[in-house]
């Protein structure tokens, strides 16, 4: 393996990456980052959680997880549920307006990546394709050998 391609593979990979959240970040209406929209997502996929299940879920500290959800329901982008019985159990649950951005933030994230792609060829999109889940098989199966 040469290194200094590896090196330069992960420089490559890192300026698309910035490039690719300061173009969505200059597009995007709301103060969020990628770690909100990802909470909003799992809202919408699952359904209300606690807070300490969302944090496990996308991988997150306990501390992060309050400060992202802080952030959603200051933005009225997601709402607190405390539950009747014990107000100790507290679920976050995705607004309609948390919906609207999701829904947002989706649709910039697609316009974002199409028009990166769009320089490619059909065959060097498939090529990429190929890589990619290749790599992602990768990291499922050292996950899995943990």
């Amino acid at each position: 393996m040469n290194q200094t391609n590896i090196f330069k593979l992960i420089q490559a990979i890192e300026q698309m990456n910035n490039d690719n959240i300061m173009r969505f970040t200059k597009a995007f209406p709301y103060p969020l980052g990628i770690s909100p929209i990802l909470v909003l997502s799992e809202l919408r996929t699952k359904g209300p959680q606690k807070q300490v299940e969302l944090a496990e879920t996308v991988g997150y500290t306990k501390g992060a997880m309050t400060n992202i959800a802080t952030k959603l329901v200051n933005l009225g982008l997601a709402e607190r549920l405390y539950d009747e019985n014990d107000r100790r159990i507290i679920q976050l649950k995705i607004t309609a307006a948390g919906e609207q951005a999701l829904t947002e933030a989706q649709k910039i994230g697609k316009d974002v990546f199409t028009q990166l792609f769009e320089v490619l060829s059909e065959e060097e999109i498939n090529q990429y394709l190929m890589i990619q889940e290749k790599l992602v098989r990768s990291i499922h199966d050292r996950k899995n050998h943990i």
